[in-house]
């Protein structure tokens, strides 16, 4: 235990002690590939490699595949995508930005390229026909067009087309057609930084994470799915970082650990589509593992007292999250009860280990939709 109490907790601990080597989301890519494009454009010089600032402060540089240029008219930058040791299917790919001027105070406007999908279908966080570009990643290119237009006396109003090259095809393997994302991949991301989970090293990153807290004499941990839900429980409950652990998709794994190794109370904290998983019983939340059961919330929507119409809205949904949405729209608590019975399955787990257990939903904007107050033995 003295080890561990000498090392990092959080995040940044977990992939320290885990070994594992970080990587880029097709988001921070896609923000390299369009500053060094948009700086071409009005300058006619690519920088290479290019700096972005990432939503928490990191200025990673990214060196550039390929350039093109039409003085004054069109520039295009490409970046390959690292995802470091994640086994990330986007891993290799060619990330291009194509930026051309803009009507006169449009601002930013989004063009979907070869092998980037286009919105078809509700309940994503984005309308229907819109580029398949992710808030996040939309508000980092945004920024650094913003910068861009501020250094150099330009107004900022571009047109910025995304594309990847054989997008579509590397789609395939991806839930993008089953969710109505037509044409090619998501340009995806929250912190611009891809966390290697989908390995044994990963688990037990968990694991030192449990140690350290422990170490710490934290009464109080927080297993968290994403740095959106970690925000969100840090908000509510005021936890240091080395009470946070990382759990991505691994509930069971941090479950597992803390029946051994028991912290007094225990915060669950994910997106509610992830959480509807662990509600229904599965323990991995990765979507190759484990999918969200609409029948599943239509159940539990009747439970809340949903009439037969909006039962069948339920099961018909395209997503969790249009599945919550309605339901609050109609005054049934969907988001409360997936967070009961995702308690209600960690208790099972913890098998009466002296770990009280609470819940938090929430949507892709980090807005709250489902608690479960503190239950325990």
């Amino acid at each position: 235990m003295a080890a561990a109490a000498a090392g990092a907790g959080g995040r940044a601990g977990q992939l320290k002690s885990s070994g594992l080597r970080h990587g880029w989301t097709t988001g921070a890519c896609a923000t390299a590939a369009t500053k060094a494009a948009y700086t071409a454009l009005l300058t006619g010089e690519f920088p290479d490699p290019v700096v972005i600032t990432l939503p928490k402060g990191q200025q990673p540089a990214f060196a550039l595949a390929a350039e093109e240029l039409d003085a004054g008219v069109r520039a295009m930058a490409a970046v390959v995508k690292d995802a470091g040791d994640d086994p990330d299917v986007t891993h290799g790919a060619l990330i291009r930005s194509t930026v051309r001027a803009g009507e006169p105070g449009a601002g930013v406007v989004f063009r979907a390229g070869p092998g980037v999908g286009t919105v078809t279908k509700a309940g994503l966080p984005l309308p229907v026909g819109e580029p398949a570009i992710n808030p996040v990643p939309r508000q980092m290119i945004r920024d650094a067009v913003a910068e861009v237009a501020d250094e150099h006396g330009a107004s900022g109003d571009v047109v910025v087309e995304i594309s990847v090259d054989h997008g579509e095809e590397i789609a395939r393997s991806t839930w993008n057609p089953r969710l109505g994302i037509l044409g090619g991949l998501s340009i995806l991301g929250t912190t611009g930084i891809v966390v290697p989970y989908s390995c044994s090293a990963w688990i037990d990153s968990i694991r030192r994470g449990v140690d350290v807290a422990r170490a710490a004499g934290r009464t109080h941990v927080a297993g968290c799915t994403g740095s959106t839900s970690e925000k969100v429980a840090v908000a509510v409950h005021g936890l240091p970082e080395d009470a946070l652990l990382d759990m991505g998709d691994f509930a069971g794994a941090v479950l597992k650990y803390l029946k051994r190794h028991p912290v007094p109370r225990l915060t669950i904290a994910g997106g509610f589509a992830k959480l509807s998983k662990l509600a229904a019983g599965h323990l991995d939340l990765h979507s190759a593992r484990s999918q969200v059961d609409k029948g599943y919330l239509a159940g539990l929507a009747r439970q809340g007292g949903a009439d037969e119409s909006l039962v069948a809205a339920v099961a018909a949904a395209n997503t969790g999250l249009e599945a919550v949405q309605l339901c609050r729209a109609a005054g049934v608590p969907l988001g409360d009860l997936v967070a009961q019975a995702a308690r209600a399955t960690a208790l099972g787990v913890l098998l009466g280990s002296p770990v009280a257990v609470d819940v938090i939903c929430i949507d892709r904007a980090g807005t709250i939709v489902g608690r479960a107050e503190p239950l325990g033995p």
